[in-house]
C-alpha cells in the first residue's frame, strides 16, 4: 500500500527499542512538525476550500497525538528532550519545484504523503517490535491513523493537479526519497 522503494530494515526495531526515550522525543517532534506543515498549507492556500476543509482536522489529531506522545513520556518518567534537525524532511523539500503553483502544491502534498508513508511504515514495525503491551498497542493505533494521513495528501494532490501528472510526480519521489534513505547515516533513534 505505501509502495516505498526501500523499506525500513527490520532490525532498525530491536535498535529502536533499546532507545525508546529517544524515539518518543523524536515522535512527539515529529507530530508537532506535522501539525505545523498542515497549518503552513492551510495558510499558504487558503483559497482552496478542499484543501482547508481536510487539513483542518488532520492539524488537530496530529496535534492530539502530539499530546499523546508527551502522556507516553510522562508515564515512562521522562522528559521531551530537544529537538534534533530532521535531515531526511530537510532533503524531501529541497525537491520542491518553485515556480509554477500547481507543481508547487503537487510537490508539497507529495512530500507531505511520504512522510505520513514513512511514519506509517515505522510505526508498525514498532508495534510489532516493542515489547510493551500499551506502546504495541499505541503504534499500531499511530499507523491506521499515518496511514489515513498519507491517502489525504495523495487524494488532493489529485484534486488539484491532473491524475497522470500526480502518479508520475509521485513515482519520481519514490525514488527520491529511497535514495534519500540510502544516504542518511544510520539512526535507529529517529523516525525518520
Amino acid at each position: 500500500m505505501l509502495h516505498l522503494k526501500l523499506p525500513t530494515d527490520p532490525r532498525w526495531v530491536d535498535v529502536a527499542t533499546i532507545s525508546i526515550a529517544d524515539i518518543l522525543t523524536d515522535h512527539a517532534y515529529c507530530e508537532q512538525k506535522a501539525a505545523s506543515s498542515c497549518i503552513s498549507l492551510i495558510v499558504e492556500y487558503a483559497h482552496l476550500e478542499d484543501l482547508v476543509d481536510t487539513l483542518t482536522p488532520v492539524v488537530s489529531e496530529e496535534w492530539s497525538h502530539f499530546e499523546m506522545v508527551l502522556e507516553q513520556l510522562r508515564k515512562r518518567n521522562l522528559p521531551l528532550g530537544k529537538q534534533r534537525r530532521d535531515e531526511y524532511v530537510v532533503a524531501l523539500q529541497k525537491q520542491v519545484r518553485k515556480g509554477d503553483v500547481k507543481h508547487k502544491l503537487t510537490d508539497q502534498l507529495l512530500v507531505c504523503a511520504l512522510i505520513e508513508a514513512r511514519s506509517c511504515e515505522r510505526f508498525k514495525l514498532l508495534s510489532q517490535g516493542v515489547e510493551d503491551q500499551e506502546l504495541k498497542k499505541f503504534y499500531y493505533d499511530l499507523m491506521v491513523s499515518e496511514a489515513r494521513h498519507y491517502t489525504n495528501f495523495i487524494s488532493l494532490a489529485r484534486k488539484y493537479q491532473a491524475r497522470e501528472i500526480v502518479d508520475a510526480r509521485w513515482q519520481e519521489f519514490l525514488k527520491m526519497e529511497a535514495e534519500i534513505i540510502s544516504q542518511l547515516t544510520y539512526r535507529p533513534n529517529r523516525i525518520h
